[in-house]
This record gives C-alpha cells, sequence and structure tokens, in this order.
C-alpha cells in the first residue's frame, strides 16, 4: 500500500490529505498536517471530505463517454468510445462555425470544481467571445473597482495581534467557508479585535459579532455612504495619505454632506446610533479590514455603486496596502491566467461580436483594455477571459432568437446553468434552440440530461489541482493527483486538447497533461510542479505602502497605477465610461419590480413600491404605521448552507439528512404578519415564476425573506418533464438576470432584494406539474 500526497476538492481550500492507494484505488484518507492548511482540526469540522473515497467509485458517476439517441431531455444515452465522441463533436462544431461564425460557440462555467484557463484557451483558438460564467456576481464587481480605484486587487490582511477592526459585509463564512477562514474568525471574536458584521440576517457569523447591521437588501450603499459621512464629520479621517495619495476628496466631502445617520437610518433601517458607531469603530487608529461577499454582488445595479462606496471607505482612513488592514496583491510569478489562456491580442477581433460591448461598457473587450492600460502602468495583467465575460442574458437570448446571431452550440463544464443560472426558464428554452451542448461532469445532473455529449471528468485526487485566483495574487495552492482517473474519466485539460487537435490547434498544445501544464507555470518562478507539491503553497511574504517603492532610475514614488497615479475617490475611468462622479444608491425597486407590484395593485411613488422593506421614499415610513406590508416582501436568492456546495452534493443521503428541505426563512414578524406557520410548505412568486419552500423562522430583518440557493432532488426522474425537480424549489425560477434590470457598468443581475409575494402552498413533490 502507497501513502501519496493529494488533496481535496470539495471546496475552494484544497486541503492537503495523505491517501492510502491500493491496487490503483484509494482506500483511506487522512489530514496532511505538513501541507496547507496545517490544522487536521481544521478537516475534523468538516463534513464534506471523507465523500472522497465514497463518491470516487460511487454508483451515481458517470464513467464513460455518453451520447443522447433519444429527442434532447429525454435521458436516452449509449456509451460511446472518446474518439467517436471527439471527432462527431469536432464535426458539428466546425460544421456550426462554417456556417454561423465562430461566435455561434458559448461556454459556461459555475464554481472553482476545475481548471478554466483550458476552456479559455480553446475559446480563444476558435473565435469565439462568449464564455459566460457567474463573474458579474462574483468576483469581478469588486475586483474590477478595486482595480480601478487603487491600480489592483486588494485583500483583506486580517491579523488579530495588528487589526484593530474586522468589518464582514455581505459574506456568511459560517456557512459559505465553514473552514480556515471560519476558525480564523472565531479567534479574531475572542480577541480584542472588533467583529463587524453587515448582513439583513442575524447568521451565525453576526452572533460572533461585536455590532451587526443589518441594512434592507440593496441598500448598502447608502450604509457606506454614511458611515463615510460620519468619518468626515467627526474628522477621522487619515490625513496624511488623503493629502499625499488620494484624488478627489473634495468633491467626496460635499458629495457625502447629506448622507446623516437619520438619513441612513430612513433609507436603511439601520439605526443611526449603530451607524455612527460603526463608523467610529473604522476609522480608529489601529488598522482595520473590511472584507466584502457575494451578498453585495448581487443586488443588481447598485452592485458597482456599493463597491465603489466600500473602496472608498478603505482609503480614507488610509487603511491602504497596510499590515493588518488592505494588502495590495502583488501579480504572480508563476505564469498569470492570461498566458495560460492566451488572451493577447484579441481585443480588437473580438470587441467587434461581443454581445455585452454596448450594454456593459466596463465588463467588455473595449472596457477591459482601459483598464490593462492603467495596470500596465506597474507591469500588471489581469486575467482577460473572467472580465470580459459574456452576459448569460445575451447568450441566452440569442440561443433562442438569433439575434444578433446565432449561438447554435454549448459547452458546460464544472456547471449546471439549469439551476445555478438566472431565469430557469428562458436557460431551459435556449437549450431546446441549442444544435449542440456538450457537458463535462461527475453526475448526470438537470443540464448534463438536456446534453448531446456527457463526458465523463476526473474529479478531486484524480488530477492535480490549484488555486491561484486568476494570477491577480502572488498565491497558489493545491497539489497532486493521488490515482489516475477511474474509469474512463479525464481532466478538462485533456478534453480541450483532445477537441483542439481535431480542430487544427496542434501548435498551441504542446503539453500532453495537466501536470506538465502546472511544470510549465511554476518554471517562472523557478519551481518544477514536484517542487510545488511537496508543500501545497507558494506565498512569498508580503509587502506593504508599495506606493512609495521607486523604480531603478528615479526618485519619484511609483503611486498607484489608476489615471492619477492616486487612490481614485473620484474615479476618472469609471466617469468615462458614463458612471457619476461618486457612488449613488438607486431605487432599490428596478422596473421589473414596479411592474410586478403594480399587477398586485400595490402603490408605487417616486420609484419605489410603498410598503415594502427598503424601498419607500426618503424620509417616509413603510406605511403610515412605520410597517412593512405583508403582501409584498423582499426577496434574498442566493444564500448558501451547509453541508451542500451551490447545486452540488444533493445526491448525497447523509447530506440530505441533515438538511431534508429546501427552506425560506423569514422572521417571526414577518411570518405572522403573512399567516405562515414554521414547518408550512409555501409558494414564493415574483415577476419571473413561482418555487416552493418550508418556513423557517430566522432572526432577520422584517419584511424580508431569504431562500435556499441551488436546490434540485436528483433522487427523483432526471429527464423531461421533471428534470430532477428544477420546477419545484429552485430558486433561479424567481430571478430574471436580464439585461435590463442588471447593471449598467459590469452587468450584475439581482439575486437579492427582489420583490415577491408569498402563499401557503403544499409539498411541491406531490404533484409533476412545472
Amino acid at each position: 500500500m502507497e501513502k501519496l500526497r493529494t488533496n481535496c476538492h470539495y471546496c475552494g481550500y484544497l486541503c492537503g490529505f495523505i491517501a492510502s492507494v491500493e491496487d490503483g484505488r484509494i482506500v483511506d484518507l487522512a489530514p496532511d498536517e505538513s501541507r496547507y492548511p496545517y490544522d487536521p482540526a481544521v478537516a475534523n469540522s468538516c463534513h464534506r471530505w471523507r465523500l472522497n473515497i465514497e463518491t470516487l467509485d460511487g454508483p451515481d458517476r458517470i464513467n464513460h463517454p455518453l451520447k443522447r439517441v433519444g429527442e434532447r431531455g429525454s435521458g436516452e444515452f449509449e456509451q460511446v468510445t472518446w474518439d467517436e465522441a471527439l471527432d462527431d463533436i469536432a464535426t458539428r462544431l466546425e460544421a456550426l462555425i462554417d456556417e454561423f461564425g465562430p461566435q455561434t460557440l458559448a461556454s459556461a462555467i459555475g464554481g472553482p470544481h476545475a481548471t478554466y484557463w483550458p476552456l479559455h484557451r480553446f475559446m480563444n483558438l476558435v473565435g469565439s467571445p462568449n464564455n459566460m460564467g457567474i463573474g458579474q456576481i462574483c468576483w469581478n464587481p469588486r475586483n474590477m473597482i478595486d482595480c480601478l480605484t487603487y491600480g489592483w486587487p486588494m485583500e483583506a490582511d486580517i491579523r488579530p495581534d495588528v487589526s484593530g477592526a474586522v468589518f464582514l459585509w455581505g459574506t456568511n463564512p459560517a456557512a459559505s467557508d465553514n473552514s480556515v477562514f471560519w476558525r480564523q474568525l472565531v479567534e479574531v471574536s475572542k480577541s480584542s479585535t472588533k467583529l463587524v458584521v453587515v448582513d439583513p440576517r442575524l447568521t451565525e457569523t453576526a452572533r460572533i459579532a461585536d455590532l451587526h447591521l443589518a441594512p434592507f437588501p440593496g441598500t448598502d450603499c447608502t450604509l457606506a455612504l454614511g458611515m463615510i459621512h460620519e468619518i468626515i464629520a467627526l474628522d477621522r479621517v487619515d490625513h496624511d495619505f488623503i493629502d499625499r495619495w488620494c484624488h478627489g476628496f473634495e468633491g467626496l466631502k460635499a458629495h457625502v454632506e447629506r448622507f446623516t445617520p437619520e438619513y441612513v437610518e430612513s433609507v436603511t433601517g439601520v439605526p443611526a446610533a449603530d451607524v455612527t458607531e460603526a463608523a467610529i469603530i473604522f476609522s480608529q487608529p489601529t488598522p482595520s479590514a473590511l472584507l466584502s461577499g457575494r451578498g453585495i454582488d448581487q443586488i443588481g445595479e447598485n452592485t458597482a455603486p456599493n463597491h465603489r462606496a466600500i473602496a472608498i471607505l478603505r482609503a480614507i482612513t488610509g487603511d491602504v496596502d497596510r499590515p493588518g488592514a488592505m494588502a495590495l496583491n502583488m501579480m504572480s510569478d508563476f505564469i498569470p491566467e492570461i498566458d495560460m489562456e492566451m488572451s493577447d491580442g484579441l481585443v480588437e477581433r473580438f470587441a467587434q461580436m461581443q454581445l455585452n460591448a454596448s450594454f456593459t461598457p466596463l465588463q467588455s473587450y473595449r472596457g477591459f483594455d482601459g483598464m490593462r492600460a492603467l495596470t500596465l502602468k506597474h507591469g500588471k495583467r489581469l486575467p482577460e477571459r473572467y472580465l470580459t465575460s459574456a452576459h448569460p442574458y445575451l447568450v441566452w437570448n440569442a440561443a433562442v432568437t438569433g439575434e444578433p446571431y446565432p449561438v447554435k452550440a454549448l459547452i458546460v463544464m464544472a456547471g449546471n446553468p439549469l439551476v445555478t443560472y438566472a431565469n430557469t426558464k428562458l436557460v431551459h428554452e435556449a437549450f431546446e434552440h441549442l444544435d449542440l451542448i456538450v457537458v463535462l461532469e461527475y453526475y448526470m445532473t438537470p443540464t448534463a440530461a438536456m446534453a448531446d455529449y456527457v463526458l465523463p471528468s476526473a474529479a478531486a485526487m484524480e488530477r492535480p489541482v490549484i488555486q491561484i485566483q486568476g494570477g491577480i495574487s502572488n498565491l497558489a495552492y493545491g497539489g497532486p493527483a493521488a490515482v489516475a482517473p477511474y474509469y474512463e474519466r479525464k481532466t478538462d485539460y485533456e478534453f480541450f486538447r483532445m477537441l483542439g487537435l481535431r480542430m487544427g490547434q496542434e501548435e498551441f498544445w504542446p503539453q500532453e497533461s495537466l501536470e506538465e501544464t502546472f511544470d510549465v507555470q511554476f518554471s517562472a518562478c523557478g519551481m518544477t510542479w514536484e517542487d510545488f507539491c511537496s508543500t501545497g503553497l507558494y506565498c512569498p511574504p508580503a509587502y506593504y505602502g508599495k506606493q512609495e517603492w521607486c523604480y531603478a532610475d528615479s526618485e519619484e514614488p511609483i503611486g498607484f497605477s489608476t489615471t492619477t497615479g492616486k487612490v481614485e475617490l473620484r474615479n476618472e475611468y469609471l466617469i468615462s465610461l458614463g458612471a457619476t462622479e461618486f457612488p449613488e444608491q438607486v431605487s432599490v425597486d428596478d422596473a421589473r419590480d414596479l411592474r410586478f407590484a403594480q399587477s398586485l395593485g400595490l402603490p408605487t411613488e417616486e420609484g419605489n413600491v410603498l410598503g415594502a422593506s427598503g424601498s419607500t421614499p426618503i424620509g417616509k415610513s413603510l406605511t403610515d404605521g412605520g410597517e412593512f406590508d405583508p403582501r409584498i416582501l423582499r426577496l434574498i436568492t442566493g444564500a448558501r448552507v451547509q453541508p451542500y456546495w451551490a447545486s452540488s452534493l444533493y445526491n448525497i443521503e447523509s447530506f440530505r439528512r441533515r438538511r431534508p428541505e429546501p427552506q425560506a426563512s423569514m422572521s417571526a414578524k414577518t411570518l405572522a404578519e403573512a399567516g405562515i406557520a414554521e414547518g408550512e410548505w409555501i409558494v414564493v412568486r415574483t415577476s419571473i415564476g413561482e418555487a416552493r419552500f418550508v418556513a423557517k423562522e430566522a432572526s432577520m430583518v422584517d419584511g424580508v425573506i431569504s431562500v435556499d440557493y441551488g436546490w434540485w432532488y436528483p433522487e427523483t426522474d432526471v429527464s423531461e418533464p421533471n428534470l430532477g425537480g428544477i420546477w419545484q424549489s429552485n430558486a433561479n425560477l424567481l430571478t430574471s438576470g436580464d439585461i435590463e434590470t442588471s447593471e449598467p457598468l459590469i452587468g450584475s443581475w439581482k439575486y437579492n432584494g427582489i420583490l415577491c409575494e408569498i402563499a401557503p402552498s403544499s409539498d411541491p413533490r406531490d404533484s409533476d406539474k412545472r
């Protein structure tokens, strides 16, 4: 029996393990204390890693290439060889490209389950700009705004012995992390460091905080501007940093004059005294770290304004590239993502055919080109394909309508768009219009059931893995495979290489395996893949105050790689794209919300729905009595719950016993006003559709409902029309994701803050109706 290093892949940490291997099969696992995260207690608190042995050879795994032989969605497949599958896919793709052009191919990805640059390289070589992802609502907003404010993304540098305060904004690591970071936060809560959590829900993370701010969903920008107002009004800014390194402070000062604590309370529901207290905590002389999460990446038109306000908040207190506060990342020493995906030099080619171009000027090839010109001042290059990804609504719409050109083919990798992308009905309609769907998967998901080909992917411990944050930081962690892929499974790299070779791309795929490509990637920093795997971590020492560095031929400090060379409180590049001078809160109620409220006969005023939490005209109470209207609630659809991971792991029986039903959480007052009993099935309706959940009492803002994300029923028939129960309790039956109501710079759609109504219902599994 061999003892081999390997890594789990059931969350983003890729924790190190020692695998006991016998006859090419893993028979036992134990945490590897010699590699990241160096603490067996982390693994001992995790429910997921023990699944590796069970799922590697699970009865529901896809082990061989499958070709559809019945109608789309019929679930009728036959086993074929890899050569048969790849030859047919290449032939059909080339025929579609000949007829409609390379842009007819789209791709869709999900969470960090795979290595994405091989897909992006393949899309570049084919010549299509239509790679989709969830970047607009996860990762892109913060990193783009950071880049344009400070010149490059920053990370929270949380150190209990140094940090005076830690702010968590729109994230619940107790559920979304439950690992290294969550353990760190628990220790922070026991120290003298102040912990402040901003979340409409009293989450487990909020319960350990010194201060919990609970704004109405979507009003976070006003809260951040209110804190900026108080820090300036109380003269708690870092004058030296502002005078030397900030651009636009006087204009900012005038802009936030109206954001008094009382004003903020009228918009957000956060007590005025708490707004002031939060501002005082954040602006104490000791460093303050502020980490934002997906919760505020998913608030539609207020997404970019909110991130701009948070970026300004860090700057006026001098918490930029400061130990214990925020660290300005270094670009990777190893070969960056943009080179691995071979994206350089594509702007002119792709800008003409990109669907986003006239809708989201920042998340576009032209927008990226402008950002790149700024980051190149310091020789840094961003990952191109992530930050230019196509808006899913535009791709799905092109598939359905053929406008502005037909999208006829789709490759899905590490994703389940019928559950995880907005507007499930539109996604399903688009699938019905596609001529070719190829899905790389572990299991027969609803998306896989609609495919022409379902191809078996190698999972954790069958494949090497690394996480490099897209190349925006000088950090890498991961490790080797313990065994060769079981059965006929292959890595994503092998699939795209084999397909590329069949489509004339031979010179661009010189390495035969993923390990060989990692060898090349780490050669830039004087390492081999084997060297890296000995520790599973590449993390050189951090440096701070880098704006004071000088180039060898100059005595002038390099400053920040922005338009002005300073931290841009007034953002010149964003203004050139049509943004306001300073961040502005827009109405939480978008055009779709207003139409929905009017269809219910509810009153509106000044573009707001009267009686809905967080959407009343400024300075006016929700109703004459100051109460919310139970006929209309504010919906949060992005809540993650342990032990599931997005739409994954619902097929694990032990997990289903822990959380057997999809839940809709509301405060006791909301339940009572709506006439709903805890444990009762309810139907939630929005302007898009409806879905059913079990009502659950929770401590949270009144007038708000939070539903579980990613839910489907793998135990049911996965073929049409049921498709694994996606028409029953799937949160994306309630979301639109349309371009009309998306944020106008990046294209962030709204998952949190949607208007909805609720009513008693029954268990949806008692009916097979959509």
